[in-house]
């Protein structure tokens, strides 16, 4: 269900540039789901990713709940994307801030548009 979500925000992506278009649903300890998306732009990199959008988003509007898990999936508009591509950096830096302030670790599934789900326990291990 929480990877259904991520491609939902996948199809709503800003990516007019890379045409890499990224969705991540993230899962608060409440249930609800917060939805995020790439957002790019010609001032490179003004954009943000969708992990980030979704951390921010619940953190601004949820900021006592824990974030327990996040889906991440992304497709090219022009070629197969069918091995799912890990966090950037930035990202992985945020995922791990939030980790440590709530004192849980963020579950975070990888998916592109088709094959294998990758599975990360804790952003830790990402980094």
């Amino acid at each position: 269900m929480l990877m259904d979500k991520a491609i939902e925000a996948r199809g709503k992506a800003y990516a007019p540039y890379s045409k890499f278009s990224v969705g991540a649903a993230l899962l608060l300890e409440n249930n609800e789901i917060i939805l995020g998306n790439n957002q790019e732009n010609a001032a490179y990199p003004s954009g943000l990713c969708a992990e980030r959008v979704a951390i921010f988003a619940a953190s601004a509007n949820h900021p006592q709940k824990k974030m327990l898990a996040m889906a991440v999936t992304c497709r090219h508009s022009e070629k197969p994307t069918l091995t799912p591509f890990a966090s950037c950096g930035a990202c992985r830096q945020v995922m791990l801030e939030y980790e440590l302030v709530q004192e849980n670790p963020i579950r975070t599934l990888f998916y592109g548009e088709d094959g294998e789900v990758w599975e990360v326990a804790s952003t830790k291990l990402l980094l």
